[in-house]
Formats: C-alpha cells, structure tokens, sequence
C-alpha cells in the first residue's frame, strides 16, 4: 500500500534578514517560526531579546545562519542579493521580496501570510491598515491647503523619499517636493546634488529620517540660505524614526503614516491659516503696479 507523503506547510524555521517580516509574523502570531533575525530589529521590541541576531542589511553571518537550519530565509531587495545567493548555494530556499510602493507592500504581506498558512488573518490585518489609511486620507481630503514636504532620508548628501514614503505624505496630506525622485528604487538615484534647489521648492515642512544617527534639525536650519525656507521660518522640522518609516511593511502602514498626518494636520491648524493671514495681508500684484507709477493708482486708467 502506498502511504501519504507527509510535508510541512509551509516554512518552519524561516530567517528574516529584514525588520518588516519579523514584525508581520509577529503580528500572524506565527512567531515560534522565525529562528533569527537582522541586528536593526526593533519592531516588535520583544523579539531582540527572543530571536539571534545573524545580518545586518548589506552582511550577514552566513555560517549562523547555516547553524539555525533554516528552511527559509526571507530577504529584501537587491542590496541583499549577495547574500541571497551566498544561501543559495548552500541549499537554502531563499524569497527575496522587492517591494517599493504601498500596493507592493500590502502584497508582500499577503504572500508571507500565505506562506505561513494565515492567509485569512493576513488579509483581516491587512484590511484594517487599509480602513486606517482610507480615515486618513479622509480627513486629508479636507485640508484647505495642502503642505510641500521635504523628507530628507540622509543629509550628506541629501537623499529625498522613497516611493512609499513619497505614496504616505500624499495620503497623509502632504505633497512631496521630489515626486519625479521618488519612483528610483536606489539611494543613490535619489540624491539631490544641489543644495539650492531643495530651497527653491520651499518645503512648508521637513522631514528627517537619517538611518542610523539621529536627525538634527538645529543643523538643518542652519544650513546656509535655508533661513527663508518656510519649514525653517515656522520651525516645521520633523524626526520619525527609520524604523517607522523606512521599513515597508506593517510600521510605515500604521506608525509612520499616523506621524506624517500628525505632523500635516497640526501644521494646517497652527502654520497654514497664519500664512493665509500673511498672503492676504499683502497687496495685490495690480495694486503694487500702480504704486509704482508715477501718478499712483490713478496712472492706471
């Protein structure tokens, strides 16, 4: 008689060389798979202390990793694709996701759900980030005006946003002062060379997000000519950690939009009508014309 070949479902002992799919399966409840993670976890905060450390990005320890018998390893991106097939070749089943927009995200986490089993409670999770992100964008949608956003993601040089970062400051309110940037998955193609054209856009709010070190905005304001910038006359400079916002899965979807709406909604309420207040004080372009007429606003007849 033959017999049923028995086989796991899904992975048993998965490593996640990134933040994001550690804090999904946390949130599944699926936990007691995951037997290592990247040394930048700090979502949840529970799991530094559960799970070893084995990566860091751009690295990873591969002999820890062999040692854990992984019988999956969840990557992110291209940065990590050295490691990926250092794995690989070892015979280690390997999924390297990519995702880069919110659409993308909420993708991932659907196929790691699934992977896992917990498709249902995957898809139950997911539609509650997307009834949070649609209140938010509800609320948006009634802004009188709607703020320029600089998100500064490294200082030196100036790095702008991300695709998803650039998706969230829409849906929280904010208009992204580099959208045509924000569609360039690396880094480096998203450098702003010019210092000076960051001040032409004339952010109302900045945004620091420095992976890695703390952002200063005391140095920001200082940067020459940045005086005049409206985010450094109205003190509109802004932190929310990397791991809020730079990771993209589950934080960006809830922390990290909650803070760029706070930030976009308080600026509405405190900044906004104290500008309107100043652009209606001024006079009109017609009325500065005849000012400057010899005969006044009589030469203009």
């Amino acid at each position: 008689m033959i017999e049923r070949f028995a086989f796991p479902h899904g992975p048993q002992r998965i490593v996640c060389m990134t933040e994001e799919t550690t804090e999904w399966l946390y949130l599944l409840g699926e936990e007691q798979r995951i037997v290592g993670i990247s040394g930048y976890t700090v979502r949840p905060p529970r799991a530094r202390a559960e799970k070893p450390r084995v990566s860091a990005f751009t690295s990873a320890k591969i002999d820890k990793i062999l040692e854990l018998q992984p019988d999956c390893v969840f990557g992110f991106s291209d940065m990590q694709a050295d490691i990926a097939a250092a794995l690989i070749r070892q015979g280690v089943q390997v999924t390297v996701f990519n995702q880069r927009s919110v659409a993308e995200i909420f993708s991932m986490l659907y196929q790691v759900a699934a992977m896992v089993g917990q498709s249902e409670q995957g898809l139950a999770l997911i539609e509650a980030m997307q009834q949070q992100l649609l209140a938010i964008a509800s609320a948006a949608a009634c802004l009188p005006r709607r703020p320029r956003i600089f998100f500064e993601e490294w200082d030196v040089p100036h790095i702008s946003a991300i695709r998803w970062v650039s998706e969230l400051m829409g849906i929280a309110g904010g208009d992204d002062c580099f959208p045509e940037l924000a569609a360039q998955s690396l880094g480096k193609n998203r450098i702003i060379a010019d210092s000076d054209e960051i001040v032409r856009r004339n952010p109302d709010i900045i945004i620091g997000s420095w992976c890695g070190k703390k952002f200063r905005p005391e140095k920001v304001a200082a940067r020459p000519g940045w005086e005049n910038v409206n985010a450094v006359k109205h003190r509109q400079l802004f932190e929310i950690k990397s791991a809020d916002i730079l990771q993209p899965g589950p934080a960006a979807l809830t922390d990290g939009v909650a803070q760029l709406h706070r930030i976009v909604m308080d600026w509405s309420r405190n900044v906004a009508p104290t500008l309107a207040t100043s652009c209606a004080a001024l006079p009109s372009e017609g009325a500065v014309r005849a000012l400057r007429r010899p005969g006044g606003a009589e030469d203009e007849k």
